[in-house]
């Protein structure tokens, strides 16, 4: 039987509701792949996000190296998701170090429900749709959450 990783964009929801989507999708952790975890939507910074689901019993961990590049976050601003998926792989998961943080969240992913976090609510519009994808390779069912 397949783990199930949950992907969640928080663009539209507050903390409470993306706390209570994790929570009703049994999530035991967060993991954040924004590149930057700074946010001018209340609560969603990497402090105060972390402070909020730790409150709620839940687990943070913030993955900066899987974020995606500025150039990446241009297009999926820009609505192309081709270049964004092939900025994200090239810069990011078919280098050595994307492979290991790859390896890193398999192995976080295989102890415990997570959810990767980013802002696009739209996981087609997302660098965790690549992610998502990686992981079902691996074994991994996906489930996007909204809240």
């Amino acid at each position: 039987m397949a783990k199930t990783l949950f992907t969640i964009g928080y663009e539209g929801l507050d903390p409470e509701r993306l706390t209570a989507a994790l929570r009703d999708a049994g999530v035991a952790r967060l993991t954040d792949v924004r590149a930057v975890a700074n946010s001018r939507k209340r609560g969603f910074s990497k402090g105060a996000l972390k402070a909020g689901l730790e409150e709620a019993g839940l687990g943070y961990d913030h993955y900066r190296s899987l974020g995606t590049p500025k150039a990446g976050r241009q297009a999926a601003r820009a609505h192309d998701a081709a270049l964004m998926r092939k900025i994200y792989c090239e810069e990011v998961l078919d280098t050595a170090d994307g492979g290991l943080a790859l390896d890193r969240l398999v192995d976080l992913a295989e102890r415990a429900p997570i959810c990767l976090l980013c802002f696009e609510r739209d996981p087609e519009r997302c660098h965790r749709r690549v992610l998502a994808e990686r992981l079902e390779a691996k074994g991994f069912a996906t489930v996007d959450l909204f809240g």
